[in-house]
């Protein structure tokens, strides 16, 4: 999953309003509530809430990917949240 050096690095940092800190965090609370979920099947508030982090994250990684393709393109490695696809 997470790289344990990454997430000491991230966790380390100072700023903790930088875009991969807040990406980190989201990508935290969605691995929680999507566990949490699977058991739950018919909580619905939780539902909309895992939406709306869904949203704020990708937000984030789109002002990434237009402000800086390599940090974009490492932090989605890092992380393991999607594959890149290659053009």
């Amino acid at each position: 999953m997470v790289k344990n050096s990454f997430i000491s690095l991230i966790s380390e940092k100072e700023n903790r309003g930088s875009v991969e800190f807040q990406v980190f965090s989201f990508t935290t609370k969605i691995r929680k509530l999507t566990s949490h979920l699977e058991l739950h099947k018919k909580d619905y508030s939780s539902q909309r809430g895992l939406r709306k982090i869904l949203g704020k994250r990708q937000r984030l990684l789109t002002y990434l990917s237009k402000k800086n393709r390599g940090r974009y393109k490492e932090l989605i490695n890092e992380l393991d949240i999607r594959e890149i696809k290659t053009r």
